[in-house]
């Protein structure tokens, strides 16, 4: 781990409680192949968890007015999703579709993934970070609508409990124009399916 203090009391406990979790299971903390692995699980939680320390606004507050008036749907689709429920730490992954309808303001594109990570790279529900996502869109950009899909797989369904590896968990946010106008959502829902054809 870049920068990693081992004197630093905070990440002595830290690698003390994996210490602890290793034992828990069974495995000689001892052992050659483990000596390190404290050390490296508080390395890979450094990145699993790296949103919290970030702000999503930031990434939206840049704007762009000069998109010739553009007023119609942004779309970005298939944006990777890497979390971790906060029930069983497990992973959960798949793909985000996040989609505004710009109000005078557009955002770059890169900046709708930057605020899925950020949500993402923390403890979550599924249903919680659709949310989160949505709502900080719908109040940085204040658009005519704001839509967030949201279909993963999770780990703690998937490989263990009731072992269900193939079943997916789809959950949506939608506002303003894709909740009150038909064919914005309608328009939604086949842009996204072009993406599986």
């Amino acid at each position: 781990m870049q920068d990693f203090d081992s004197n630093d009391p905070k990440n002595i406990a830290a690698m003390q409680h994996v210490r602890g979790l290793l034992e828990y299971i069974g495995e000689d903390t001892n052992r050659e192949g483990l000596l390190e692995t404290p050390k490296r699980v508080l390395a890979a939680f450094g990145e699993y968890f790296s949103g919290y320390n970030e702000d999503p606004r930031e990434h939206l507050e840049k704007t762009f007015e000069e998109a010739c008036g553009y007023d119609e749907m942004v779309l970005v689709s298939d944006i990777d999703v890497h979390s971790h429920c906060e029930h069983h730490l497990a992973p959960f992954v798949g793909k985000a579709h996040v989609a505004y309808i710009p109000d005078g303001r557009v955002v770059g594109l890169s900046k709708l993934a930057r605020v899925v990570d950020v949500y993402a790279r923390r403890l979550q529900v599924q249903e919680k970070l659709t949310m989160q996502i949505a709502n900080v869109i719908e109040e940085v950009l204040q658009p005519k609508g704001v839509a967030v899909i949201i279909q993963c797989r999770h780990f703690c369904m998937c490989h263990r409990g009731v072992r269900k590896p193939y079943a997916w968990t789809t959950t949506s946010k939608l506002s303003g124009a894709f909740m009150n106008n038909p064919s914005s959502r309608l328009e939604l829902f086949k842009l996204i399916s072009m993406d599986k054809e």
